[in-house]
């Protein structure tokens, strides 16, 4: 019975994120839903020593007809400021405001996960594929620091037999063929710095975009560019009201004569460096709907709009109260 309504749920919730944000829910959320609802109480004890969280479209799993409060779009609910349309929110897992959310260049399916700390100013990562693989390596991660702790003098014993029932239930469900653990395991499959990617357009948010065409600054591939250079032009650049403008009419003329590539990576930068300036967050939201406009990522667009309504929110908790 338990089954039957999760699977119910999971079904409820994909249909409501098709309608609602547009995109299809991947299969990989269901089975991190699935993975949390199989979780005993010690393991859900570790999970909270992560400070991992489910939050933004997982809080619809146990009401997927919860609406938002009043004047509200949901497709906000669980978006902080700085967050690309890209970008939604599925868990939280620490301090600074380190959250996780699916990624969709397309507007239509998830091809990876990404996250980032929206209080330090670090860049967006995109290296995990699914939550699962989001989730073990913040274990990993606590397992390093584990072994730190007991090498210190520290009694860790509990956490770490706790953290080890998570691993176990964990590969039950993926990434069961790594058997690395701790800084083995961070070696493997975190330090590595991401490869270029020629396929994508270096951002200032550090995701990079995803299309073809020619940029004002001939920016280099997604991974290419002096990151520290890069920004510090950028935001140079920002300061300047005039040479903004200048860009952002470059950017319009490339999209009216029919190249939307500027239009994308400058809306993406603006978005990101918008900082509460209203001219910024203007221009971020013309440029990114007309972008994804001239691309057909209509949810993108939607998603923006909705987005550049409601960015003075004071929180992104914007559901009201779940169905009786």
């Amino acid at each position: 019975m338990g089954e039957d309504r999760g699977r119910d749920s999971g079904t409820a919730v994909a249909e409501r994120f098709l309608r609602d944000w547009g995109i299809e829910l991947p299969d990989s959320l269901l089975r991190f839903r699935a993975f949390l609802d199989a979780l005993g109480p010690e393991e859900r004890e570790a999970l909270a020593e992560l400070s991992v969280a489910p939050a933004g479209v997982m809080d619809l799993f146990a009401d997927p007809g919860r609406q938002p409060r009043d004047g509200l779009d949901v497709r906000v609910h669980g978006r902080f400021y700085p967050d690309p349309p890209e970008f939604v929110t599925f868990m939280y897992s620490g301090s600074d405001g380190l959250h996780h959310g699916l990624w969709s260049d397309d507007g239509r399916t998830c091809d990876s996960v990404a996250s980032y700390w929206t209080n330090d100013g670090g860049g967006i990562t995109r290296k995990r594929e699914t939550p699962l693989e989001a989730v073990r390596a913040l274990l990993e991660r606590h397992w390093r620091d584990l072994d730190d702790y007991g090498a210190a003098g520290d009694d860790v014993s509990g956490e770490r037999r706790r953290a080890g029932l998570l691993r176990e239930a964990l590969t039950a469900f993926a990434t069961g063929d790594r058997t690395e653990v701790g800084l083995a395991y961070s070696r493997a499959y975190d330090f590595a710095a991401e490869p270029v990617d020629p396929g994508r357009i270096t951002t200032l948010d550090g995701a990079g975009a995803l299309v073809s065409g020619g940029t004002a600054l001939d920016r280099p591939a997604h991974n290419g560019a002096d990151e520290y250079a890069f920004a510090t032009h950028m935001n140079s650049l920002f300061e300047d009201a005039a040479a903004l403008e200048a860009c952002v009419d470059e950017a319009r003329r490339r999209l009216a004569a029919g190249d939307p590539a500027e239009a994308l990576v400058l809306g993406r930068d603006l978005h990101r460096a918008s900082c509460g300036h209203p001219a910024r967050e203007a221009y971020a939201n013309e440029l990114l709907v007309a972008a994804y406009r001239a691309l057909d990522r209509p949810s993108l667009a939607g998603i923006a709009e909705a987005h550049h309504r409601h960015r003075s929110l004071p929180h992104v908790d914007v559901l009201g109260p779940r169905g009786k």
